[in-house]
């Protein structure tokens, strides 16, 4: 399973990404294979990359509990005991009372982003005295992690970060290109739990801003004319590790992940997977390097998963252009590899964990094609992956993307 992130968009008068970039080896896998379209989550749901890529893996995030936070700092390996209130963070810029930027220019290099996680983990104090940990993983995103103490915390609160709505189990992307006003964390009941954990939220955010203005990474991105990374943006709370059956245990494959980002490390160790952990990298030669190991799993694992990042930011960034670039250079990479080797003897499916419009630069509720190709599958005559010929496809549409992996076990068995 081969997973495109963000690479889909929405289809209109003019040529999406997917329709632009040239992909010869991707072309000649789908002519090879049947196309279908799906919706990851459910129609209707913009949703983050942890409840998409947790649906095509064939569990559905709406009805099982679980929480980016948790997941992330599982994938950082940064310490959680139940009880440990956790957030999915990332830098981001204020200027007076509005929310500039939500990823500070998306340019912080992850060695600026340690220093400035330090400075949080030395000087930040909280009125509880409540100790926490600050982690960055990559680039601008981090993790944070209040430690448990004798008060209990709750989940119950709203998201420190306007771009994404709670909603249950999950948060849905909400429309927007910013700036926003500085967002203030709620309690979603009345409970003192949830009352004091939001309290620290704004705390925290608060006391971050402090720290961080006048720091001198900041003060040299500012003369850099840089935008600084002067805030702290907060998501996705989570008490408790998720209870899910381990991914061996419910398909009957052993499972490998190949990923470089904490959010899909972190499902991968959820369920039980075998992690294949590489640097982060946009470049062709990633790519590469990722096709190849891909080979030099599939003898040892029944189950390969790996998760490519490139076209996503782009689409948040509204760069088309570039976002149908870094299509084509998964496929100059990853999909040359794939196709010169054929794959004879397994089942290949290539999606996406969720569509990031680059016109609307966030996450929406599109459908995204898959592809599913060997086994019992047929060539159904398409040409290429994209989001039309996805639509227009023999394989079924899947009003749920959990469920594809029993369309991908249905096809493999036959």
């Amino acid at each position: 399973m081969v997973v495109l992130d963000g690479a889909s968009d929405r289809p209109g008068p003019e040529k999406t990404p997917l329709e632009i970039a040239q992909t010869p080896n991707l072309d000649s896998l789908v002519k090879r294979g049947s196309l279908g379209q799906l919706h990851t989550v459910g129609q209707g749901i913009a949703p983050e990359s942890d409840a998409g890529v947790f649906s095509l893996l064939g569990y559905d995030p709406l009805t099982t509990p679980i929480s980016r936070g948790v997941v992330e700092a599982l994938g950082a390996n940064l310490p959680f005991h139940d009880g440990d209130l956790a957030f999915r963070a990332g830098f981001a810029t204020v200027e007076g009372d509005r929310l500039i930027d939500r990823r500070a220019g998306r340019n912080l290099p992850t060695g600026e982003a340690v220093k400035l996680g330090a400075a949080l983990n030395q000087e930040l104090r909280l009125k509880e005295r409540i100790p926490f940990e600050f982690r960055p993983t990559v680039g601008h995103r981090a993790v944070q992690v209040f430690r448990a103490s004798s008060r209990k915390f709750s989940s119950n609160v709203s998201n420190f970060d306007p771009a994404y709505l709670r909603q249950g189990n999950i948060s849905i992307a909400q429309p927007g290109k910013g700036p926003y006003d500085i967002p203030k964390c709620e309690p979603l009941d009345q409970s003192e739990e949830s009352v004091r954990s939001a309290a620290l939220v704004n705390e925290f955010g608060f006391k971050a801003r402090q720290v961080l203005d006048r720091h001198p990474v900041n003060e040299e991105r500012r003369r850099r004319n840089q935008l600084p990374a002067n805030f702290v943006l907060l998501r996705d709370a989570g008490t408790s590790r998720p209870k899910v059956q381990r991914f061996a245990e419910k398909w009957g494959l052993n499972p490998v992940m190949i990923a470089d980002l904490p959010a899909e490390l972190g499902i991968g160790k959820l369920l039980g997977m075998t992690l294949e952990e590489l640097p982060a990298g946009n470049s062709v030669e990633d790519y590469r390097r990722r096709a190849e190991l891909v080979l030099s799993l599939i003898a040892k694992f029944d189950f390969v998963y790996v998760h490519l990042k490139g076209p996503d930011e782009p689409g948040h960034d509204g760069l088309g252009d570039e976002k149908a670039r870094r299509i084509e250079d998964i496929d100059k990479g990853f999909f040359s590899v794939i196709a010169e080797n054929g794959l004879p003897d397994v089942v290949l499916c290539v999606t996406c964990d969720h569509s990031t419009p680059w016109r609307t630069k966030g996450h929406s509720d599109d459908p995204v094609p898959y592809l599913l190709k060997g086994g019992s599958i047929a060539s159904d005559g398409s040409a290429r992956f994209t989001e039309k010929e996805g639509g227009t496809g023999k394989l079924v549409h899947l009003d749920k993307g959990w469920r594809l992996m029993t369309t991908v076990m249905e096809k493999e068995r036959k």
